[in-house]
């Protein structure tokens, strides 16, 4: 990535890095201690907490607005004004739309199923219609492949297999043996006005489109899309896979308010609370159902009440399908004993004439205890919450019947009777009443006012804010105020952002930086603008955080040891290095400006020490990378040359890749 001198700035890197080995943990204490928090520290170690890392200005203008009063605006997001990234965000229509319309316009696996056993129709409109007919010739190849290779079709086929296929498939094809004349014909496509493009692409015949899209990758494949509108784009992302398009289009957005909002703290408690509440994006119809969890179920209740956050999560059908429990049936209900009504009458159901019924394949789905047990466990009392393996059951029990209405067509949630399990149930000592649907909303009443649920919550709070091990006290005073208030959010992070333990000394930048906040943070402080955020989710997948990626419902760890190891600070240095040089593809950073007006390359170091470090960084790591300014790939000068300009991209991208800036 580094280009020319790239031996030489490893070997700086390396360096760099060993720095935070040398520092001892008792030596940075006392240097801690010995500092005090003054105003620009505050400034500076708010913005590190509270938001995804400063921009440049950005501890000036705290500074000028005061603390105190920028965190209570933060606190209070729908007040600030967020229209620019609101306009990056408008080109991703799929943010917008329902559940069912991402289905409907972007067909997964068993849409197109069903359409080539003739069990749905082909969309009347001309492009929808192409994006169909893609996706059922593909269908129909793979079929054909297995049958001839003496294989079944699997019964769910993932967005990367498919996209493997494609390839193999497409490696065969006859019509790459020319590929002198398929590359003059890609030109003459090339060269056409944008509408044209598309509207020659979508005459192609299916074989045509897809033998094009493996063919067109890298730049030829963005000068297809120049100058195309935002839903051209889609369609012809969505000829080579739908599902890639909804879900690319979530990170992408991720990324981007991360990047770019202006209500940074509510951004940082959105990705808080999807973490705690995770969701695994792979999982089958979860790739369209996040969307909407997110939207939904997650971000309108962030700074708000936690018991309404715990309900939303509860009846999010991404939740529901994530956890199994939309398939959760009551073993003495009237699905599990393999009872269905005769009949309506009047439009009424018939409940008190029931035949039994013979389960077609296979028997009906049993009671699922995984929604019950991670719900107590991982979202309200905590893996010490004092419940027993009995009280997961009952709370199993609780919440049979609690559904999706057509999960695999984009439905909602829905409460059917007829898979819940009757009878009161016993849930931590309390007695929960026959009452269907309601009988879910009363435990989840019960964990959301346990004084468990607030140490935990609390804990983990204090946990992303302040340290890894947060100080006992603190906890238990944001735990109180949880319990006061009802379980509001926004009141527990203001007990915690008013307490002494979170402006000590020993919290400022303490913490070290997961992945996706060091990316981000990285971007932030260089003053970067981005054109395209899919290298950025490409850094975080090598550095292990895909976002919405997590496959335990644990989520990604916030502590350090997760994240602190040689390989993992390697791909940071790695990274740093290639952003500030301006290698990462579709993000521009000018790394003079961050130095501008310094002529050599002691003063520069200076500069960007200030600039990105707030000028707070340790001896070690300053004379680790003072000692190099005089090589001739960083000075850019041989001993006998005039003074030159130094190269202040590669030491832009040392500090980035230091013990410090890995640190918040």
């Amino acid at each position: 990535m580094f280009g020319r001198g790239r031996e030489l700035l490893f070997t700086v890197a390396i360096a760099v890095l060993a720095t935070a080995g040398t520092q001892s943990a008792l030596g940075r204490k006392k240097e801690k201690a010995a500092r005090s928090m003054d105003e620009q520290k505050r400034a500076v170690h708010a913005l590190n907490r509270l938001t995804f890392g400063p921009r440049p200005g950005d501890v000036e203008r705290v500074m000028q607005t005061g603390v105190d009063n920028w965190i209570e605006q933060q606190l209070h997001p729908e007040k600030i004004d967020d229209s620019t990234v609101e306009a990056r965000l408008a080109p991703f229509r799929t943010l917008r739309m329902d559940t069912r319309e991402l289905v409907e316009s972007f067909p997964p696996n068993q849409v197109i199923r069903q359409v080539a056993n003739g069990k749905a129709e082909l969309p009347s409109d001309p492009t929808m219609r192409a994006v169909y007919e893609a996706q059922l010739q593909r269908y129909e190849d793979r079929k054909q492949a297995k049958e001839d290779a003496g294989k079944k079709p699997a019964s769910g086929d993932s967005a990367a297999s498919d996209v493997n296929e494609m390839a193999e498939d497409s490696m065969s094809a006859g019509n790459l043996d020319d590929r002198y004349a398929a590359n003059q014909e890609i030109r003459a496509l090339l060269d056409l006005p944008a509408d044209q493009r598309l509207k020659e692409v979508l005459q192609m015949q299916p074989e045509e489109q897809r033998s094009l899209m493996m063919k067109l990758k890298g730049a030829r494949a963005e000068r297809l899309m120049d100058g195309m509108t935002a839903q051209q784009k889609e369609t012809l992302m969505a000829l080579r896979g739908p599902e890639r398009v909804v879900v690319g289009e979530l990170m992408q957005a991720k990324l981007l308010r991360a990047i770019d909002s202006e209500r940074q703290l509510d951004e940082v408690m959105t990705d808080f609370w999807f973490n705690h509440f995770n969701v695994f994006i792979n999982k089958g119809s979860d790739r369209f159902l996040v969307t909407s969890y997110e939207r939904d179920a997650i971000r309108p209740h962030a700074l708000g009440k936690f018991e309404d956050l715990l309900v939303a999560t509860a009846k999010s059908p991404a939740m529901l399908f994530y956890l199994d429990n939309w398939m959760s049936v009551g073993p003495d209900s009237e699905v599990g004993l393999g009872i269905a009504p005769r009949g309506r009458r009047n439009g009424r159901d018939r409940r008190a004439q029931y035949r039994p019924v013979k389960a077609k394949g296979k028997a009906p789905s049993g009671l699922n205890e995984n929604y019950g047990r991670e719900l107590m466990e991982l979202h309200t009392l905590s893996v010490n919450g004092g419940y027993t393996q009995k009280d997961v059951t009952e709370v199993a029990k609780v919440f049979t019947g609690w559904t999706i209405e057509q999960p695999r067509k984009g439905g909602e949630f829905r409460f059917n009777p007829r898979m819940h399990e009757p009878g009161d149930k016993i849930v931590l000592g309390h007695k929960i009443k026959e009452d269907g649907e309601k009988e879910g909303l009363e435990v989840l009443h019960l964990l959301a006012t346990n004084p468990k649920t607030a140490h935990f919550i609390s804990q983990k709070l204090a946990m992303r804010f302040v340290a890894d091990e947060p100080p006992p006290a603190l906890v238990d005073r944001m735990a109180q105020t949880f319990l006061k208030k009802h379980g509001d959010i926004r009141e527990v992070l203001r007990t915690m952002l008013q307490s002494p333990e979170f402006w000590s000394p020993e919290a400022y930048r303490a913490k070290v930086k997961t992945p996706l906040e060091f990316v981000v943070s990285a971007v932030r402080a260089s003053g970067a603008q981005v054109d395209d955020t899919r290298p950025l989710i490409n850094a975080l997948n090598s550095m292990g955080m895909m976002p919405y990626s997590s496959q335990p419902p644990t989520g990604y760890s916030m502590k350090a040891p997760t994240w602190v190891n040689s390989s993992a600070l390697l791909s940071r240095m790695n990274f740093a290095l290639g952003l500030a040089a301006g290698k990462v593809r579709g993000v521009t950073v000018d790394a003079g400006e961050l130095a501008s007006g310094t002529h050599d390359a002691a003063s520069a170091l200076a500069a960007l020490e200030a600039s990105l470090l707030a000028g707070d960084v340790s001896k070690q790591t300053h004379e680790t990378i003072s000692k190099q300014l005089e090589d001739p790939k960083i000075a850019q000068r041989k001993l006998d040359d005039a003074p030159r300009p130094p190269n202040v991209a590669a030491i832009a991208g040392l500090i980035l890749g230091s013990p410090e800036f890995q640190r918040r």
